[in-house]
């Protein structure tokens, strides 16, 4: 990318593309009711980020209680859902940013500033719900943090290198724009 430049054309729209990719995984996290399910049969519970399912056997039918009634569930919903609105500010902001024909370098680095504030947020969310809910919540069988905490964990994981991406980015200024001049390592005979 920077060999060439932000403005060739296949390479301009990576950086809002990875972004636009962590926002459906954080979209697939906050609506995912796999954040804690039974691991083996019978299955028994099942936890999303907004509450807690469990059945009393195989063929029963699931109850479900609220984890907002809980103000570590709030906390954690209220810090993971930041995190995930400021990703969504930095994938506006990005498309904003890669349109303009002339890139605003400090602008870029202002992105990358708001994907790590948007990534302690998330971190904090994902910190805070397994701890206190295997602390405070009575868990049944045996149980796993599963694929929607892991999508959870990879858009913060996203935030934090993309972060790094648009923070480093202004710092090839010259190279991108080609205002370099090019060294050559030939010698004549």
């Amino acid at each position: 990318m920077v060999k060439y430049g932000l403005d060739y054309t296949r390479c301009r729209w990576i950086l809002p593309l990875l972004l636009g990719i962590g926002v459906i995984f954080g979209i697939i996290a906050l609506a995912g009711r796999g954040w804690l399910e039974s691991q083996t049969l019978p299955y028994v519970q099942q936890a999303s980020l907004w509450q807690n399912c469990r059945r009393p056997g195989q063929g029963g039918e699931w109850s479900c209680e609220s984890l907002m009634g809980y103000a570590w569930g709030r906390a954690a919903a209220a810090t993971y859902l930041v995190g995930f609105l400021l990703l969504v500010i930095c994938f506006a902001l990005a498309i904003i940013a890669f349109a303009i024909d002339t890139l605003r370098f400090n602008f870029i680095r202002g992105i990358g500033g708001l994907l790590f504030v948007a990534a302690v947020f998330s971190i904090m969310g994902l910190v805070i719900y397994p701890v206190k809910f295997s602390s405070e919540i009575v868990m049944t069988g045996i149980n796993m943090f599963s694929w929607a905490y892991g999508f959870g964990w990879t858009t913060a994981i996203m935030e934090i290198c993309l972060g790094f991406f648009f923070c480093c980015l202004p710092n090839y200024e010259d190279q991108i724009l080609g205002n370099v001049k090019p060294t050559y390592f030939y010698s004549s005979p």
